[in-house]
């Protein structure tokens, strides 16, 4: 007798508990490679701060990528929990940019 069945068909295990929190942490990140303004001007505000409330197509944040300023803008409501790159930073595609939690 090779594997047992149940671990044969992946029953479920202490993975599932975890997953089951609501924990998950979501991002929004970079869809291209380039370097990340906070603000649309050195001497404005920033366009958001950790605790405010995003609304999905709301700007975030530019990235500037050859010389074209890119308004990045959150695919869904959600809170700014924490902001993971400084201003004037370079950033890869991919890179998470802010951490947040959907609303």
């Amino acid at each position: 007798a090779g594997v047992p069945a149940a671990a044969a068909a992946g029953a479920p295990g202490p993975a599932v508990e975890e997953a089951d929190q609501e924990d998950e942490k979501l991002f929004i990140t970079s869809p291209i490679v380039g370097t990340f303004y906070s603000a649309p001007a050195p001497d404005a505000p920033t366009f958001v701060k950790v605790g405010d409330q995003v609304k999905n197509g709301q700007t975030v944040c530019i990235l500037e990528a050859m010389k074209l300023m890119n308004e990045i803008q959150s695919d869904f409501d959600c809170e700014i929990e924490a902001v993971l790159v400084s201003n004037e930073q370079k950033v890869e595609y991919g890179q998470p940019l802010f951490r947040v939690k959907k609303l």
